[in-house]
């Protein structure tokens, strides 16, 4: 399917919380190193999965409206949307295993 799309404030209801399918948010920022690392996981899984998870990329520096009002106090945060709910949440670089594991369960 590609990589992971961008979302912004003013796209978040509608594309996160409004999907019929489940939703991975990943929240980052440019001068986060850690996010660095994680982006290219979570293309990885967005080529792999796409078909049946949506896949988002928020920037913080840009969107900091979602990001308060999502509770996302450290970066990189990832956020697991079912029904418009988290229903898995995400601080700090995860292995692209503890990922998969995450959206898996939600197939």
């Amino acid at each position: 399917m590609g990589a992971a799309s961008d979302v912004t404030d003013a796209d978040f209801d509608e594309k996160v919380l409004k999907s019929d399918k489940p939703v991975l948010v990943d929240y980052w920022a440019d001068w986060c190193g850690p996010c660095k690392q994680l982006g290219p996981i979570i293309d990885e899984l967005a080529e792999a999965y796409g078909d049946k998870v949506a896949f988002f990329k928020l920037d913080t520096n840009a969107n900091p409206r979602t990001p308060a009002d999502n509770n996302v106090l450290g970066l990189p945060t990832i956020q697991v949307y079912v029904g418009g709910e988290v229903v898995k949440a995400f601080k700090g670089a995860q292995p692209k295993s503890v990922l998969l594991g995450a959206i898996e369960e939600y197939l």
